[in-house]
C-alpha cells in the first residue's frame, strides 16, 4: 500500500544511489563507459527505499538508523549485483565462459571487483552519512503521516 513514507523513502535512496554513483565514476576504468550509471543506481535506490525502507519504518520496525544503514548496504548490494550481471553477460556473449555455472560463479568475483573499486573514504562516508539520513527522516514522516 502506498504510503507517505514509502515514497519519501524511494525518493531519498534515489538520491543518494545517484549521488554515490557519480562518487564513485572517477574510480571506474577510463574505457568503461558511465552513461547509465547514475540513472539504474538512483532506479534500484528508488526500489530499495519504496520495498524495504518505507514498509520497515512506516511500521515501526527497527530503529531509524539501524533501518537507513541497511537499506544503503542493500543499495550497494543491489547496484554491484547489477552491474556485475551485466558484466557478466557481456563476457559471455563474447564467449568467455565455458559453461552457465563458470558464469554465474564469476559475477561474485566481478561483483567484489567493483566493490574494491568503489570502497574509496568518501564514498562509504556518504553512504553511511546518507544512510542514516534517510532512516531518520523516513521516520519522521512516517510518524508524522500515519
Amino acid at each position: 500500500m502506498p504510503t507517505m513514507a514509502r515514497l519519501v523513502a524511494a525518493l531519498l535512496l534515489a538520491a543518494l544511489g545517484w549521488f554515490t554513483a557519480d562518487l564513485v565514476k572517477p574510480y571506474l576504468p577510463e574505457a568503461r563507459p558511465v552513461g547509465l550509471f547514475s540513472p539504474i543506481s538512483a532506479a534500484i535506490g528508488f526500489g530499495v527505499g519504496w520495498i524495504f525502507t518505507g514498509r520497515k519504518l512506516h511500521g515501526g520496525a527497527g530503529s531509524a538508523a539501524g533501518i537507513g544503514l541497511s537499506s544503503a548496504a542493500l543499495l550497494v548490494f543491489w547496484v554491484i549485483f547489477v552491474f556485475a550481471g551485466y558484466d557478466m553477460l557481456e563476457r559471455a556473449l563474447r564467449k568467455s565462459y565455458d559453461g552457465p555455472m563458470e558464469g554465474l560463479v564469476d559475477v561474485f568475483a566481478i561483483g567484489l571487483d567493483h566493490a574494491i573499486l568503489a570502497a574509496q573514504v568518501e564514498v562509504i562516508a556518504v553512504l553511511v552519512l546518507g544512510g542514516l539520513v534517510v532512516g531518520t527522516v523516513t521516520q519522521w514522516v512516517a510518524a508524522r503521516f500515519r
